[in-house]
């Protein structure tokens, strides 16, 4: 009974975080929106709250479910595809949900059962679509989809919310939870996940058909990814000895990130023809993976000192990855609104 008290309380909790972050984002806005723009509020908080739900099912700690839900609901991707339109971010809220059934059922139901509810999100993809396309709810503009050259923007959303870019991936600090997710993924070889995460992004590269912009696709593969950050944050802040290896090399990635952020911002700079927000874009990015350099490294050096306060760890990466989301997602919604 207490268990399941703290459960949902901690539900509520991530809930109430989670609007007062949404309404701290959009609320400079508030005098230009009609009453239909404040799904995108909605949306938002939707998105999170399913994915906190999902990342249940893997990761055991709130802190990390917590940052599960924040990176899918209020990513550059969901904050990408609600400046779209107020409606647009349905689909995207509502994919956590429609996995769920096959996540908290795969021990009591029939294989084929699990595989046809995993289906339940990409059929919905299609209807949503096809509605909105029968209907003239809106439309997704055609150059709002993925493309190549986009795979930058993985890496430095900033600079591609100042290209107007479609905004793939999710923040700085949060990729060096994402790559220990990422390595877990592998080693235990959880086959469907992996299907269900190529599968996402294979949509999301391909052709247009049934009325679907390949761009909303991605939110399949930005949703996994969100999830397996949450999990990989549980993994940095529990690391032991045996782990330094893995944490020094994360740290020396997000550093070269950084330093790489860092020439190009220096490089835009004398480039008056691309105008000074491009090296500013740059210039945060590079701040923000040497944020996220300084954390793992002190959690490194916390681990080979044999130091094991994991209270301590947990604030040193929590706070990394807070300012990195407020400052980042407060710079895509500034641009795009």
């Amino acid at each position: 009974m207490v268990m399941r008290d703290m459960k949902y309380s901690r539900f509520v909790a991530a809930a109430v975080m989670y609007a007062v972050f949404a309404v701290y984002l959009y609320q400079p806005y508030f005098q230009s929106f009609g009453v239909l723009r404040y799904l995108i509020l909605l949306n938002a908080c939707l998105g999170a709250l399913g994915c906190y739900v999902l990342s249940r099912r893997w990761v055991g700690t709130f802190a990390g479910s917590f940052f599960s839900g924040a990176i899918y609901g209020f990513g550059p991707f969901a904050l990408g595809i609600a400046a779209l339109h107020p409606a647009a971010g349905f689909i995207t809220a509502v994919i956590p949900w429609l996995f769920a059934p096959a996540v908290f059922l795969h021990k009591t139901k029939p294989r084929r059962l699990v595989v046809l509810l995993c289906a339940l999100p990409f059929l919905a993809v299609l209807l949503f679509s096809w509605l909105a396309a029968s209907f003239r709810l809106f439309t997704i503009p055609a150059q709002a989809k993925v493309n190549l050259a986009d795979l930058a923007g993985f890496f430095s959303p900033l600079v591609a919310a100042r290209r107007n870019a479609a905004i793939l991936g999710i923040y700085h600090v949060p990729m060096a939870a994402l790559i220990i997710g990422i390595s877990m993924l592998f080693t235990v070889r959880r086959l469907g996940i992996i299907i269900i995460l190529v599968s996402g992004t294979g949509l999301a590269f391909g052709k247009s058909f049934l009325h679907v912009n390949p761009i909303v696709w991605l939110a399949i593969p930005v949703l996994c990814s969100a999830v397996l950050a949450g999990a990989g944050t549980g993994a940095l802040v529990s690391s032991s000895f045996a782990d330094r290896k893995w944490l020094i090399s994360i740290a020396v990635v997000m550093a070269v990130l950084s330093a790489g952020m860092l020439l190009l911002a220096t490089k835009y700079q004398k480039l008056p023809v691309f105008g000074p927000g491009y090296a500013q874009a740059f210039f945060k990015t590079a701040a923000m993976y040497g944020l996220g350099a300084i954390a793992v490294f002190i959690i490194f050096v916390m681990v080979c000192v044999k130091v094991r306060v994991l209270w301590l760890r947990w604030a040193v990466l929590c706070t990394a990855m807070t300012v990195d989301i407020f400052i980042s997602a407060g710079e895509i919604v500034c641009r795009l609104f």
